[in-house]
């Protein structure tokens, strides 16, 4: 199956990247490398781009797609949680710009291998780094029920999710659960027939809550986005497309506390905290799909892009 996947808010993360042609750019997310691709387009010698990603299928599409630009970009099989570390290892201490496109991959989502999709029944794994041991079978399967619960109601933000923590538990007791398909219709047994009728597939909330979990993506994110802005020269920016309500919090409020640090009570005259401001949030409202792009591609419709300038 080929590595296809659709650049999301392009025309809107080159824009506001203001890209330097003898700049240092990082893609985070490389995925196909589409987004890398329009960046060095637009840089010109001593120009370079870092493209990290965790999917080594999405290294091997994006290597072959960006293989003409030669030794301006270098593609490391990494979490960009490490980002810092890549840098350091490639001599590099600071550059003009990061971009995490945080979507999965239109290649995961229809590849029925990997098991990201609820739509086809495929084994239960949602790995975006094949080499990482834990799969969404094991978290089935082995995880307490309490624990379950968490995962379906903070990362799903499903009303169900006792209820189909419950029902997962109850059928692994009688045999493990193998496959999406599994997972599948014990979601749609434990939600009622009324709430079932409102708010898309019932499965897209459970089966987003597991592979959240099983990447460990909002922890990663939590965790990267101080270290990213950090890495930023002066003017550099960091550009982040997100995809669902929790994603988007996290940025949002990593960006005002980057752009707005002091924790000095509201009542002192002045500061006396000593934390500066690394930068201003360029984005107050997050930037999301022109018309044109949603009636091209209807997977950018939950997209939103938020941009961060270092001071």
């Amino acid at each position: 199956m080929k590595f296809e996947h659709t650049s999301v808010l392009l025309e809107e993360v080159l824009d506001h990247l203001a890209i330097r042609p003898e700049g240092i750019y990082v893609d985070g997310t490389l995925g196909g490398g589409g987004h890398s691709y329009h960046i060095l387009e637009r840089l010109t010698e001593g120009g370079r781009l870092i493209g990290i990603d965790q999917d080594t299928d999405a290294i091997a599409a994006a290597g072959e797609r960006l293989s003409a630009f030669g030794d301006a970009v270098t593609i490391v099989h990494d979490n960009y949680e490490h980002i810092g570390e890549v840098l350091h290892d490639l001599g590099i201490e600071k550059v003009d710009g990061i971009l995490l496109d945080l979507g999965v991959s239109s290649y995961q989502l229809d590849n029925p291998e990997r098991g990201f999709t609820y739509r086809t029944d495929a084994p239960l794994d949602m790995r975006m780094d094949q080499s990482s041991a834990l799969t969404a079978k094991e978290i089935v399967n082995t995880y307490p029920e309490e624990e379950l619960t968490r995962i379906l109601r903070e990362y799903g933000e499903e009303r169900c999710a006792a209820r189909i923590a419950s029902n997962i538990v109850k059928a692994r007791s009688k045999k493990p659960l193998e496959t999406t398909g599994e997972l599948s219709a014990i979601v749609r047994a434990s939600i009622p027939a009324k709430m079932r009728e409102k708010g898309g597939n019932p499965d897209k909330r459970t089966f987003q809550a597991i592979r959240i979990a099983c990447n460990r993506e909002l922890d990663v994110l939590r965790d990267s986005l101080d270290t990213m802005i950090d890495l930023l020269t002066p003017g550099g920016r960091l550009c982040v497309i997100t995809f669902h309500s929790l994603e988007d919090r996290i940025v949002k409020n990593a960006f005002k506390r980057n752009e707005n640090p002091c924790t000095c009570p509201p009542e002192f005259p002045v500061c006396v905290c000593g934390k500066k401001s690394k930068g201003r949030v360029v984005t107050r409202k997050a930037i999301a799909p022109s018309a044109h792009e949603l009636e091209v591609n209807r997977r950018s419709a939950s997209a939103k892009l938020r941009v961060f300038e270092r001071r």
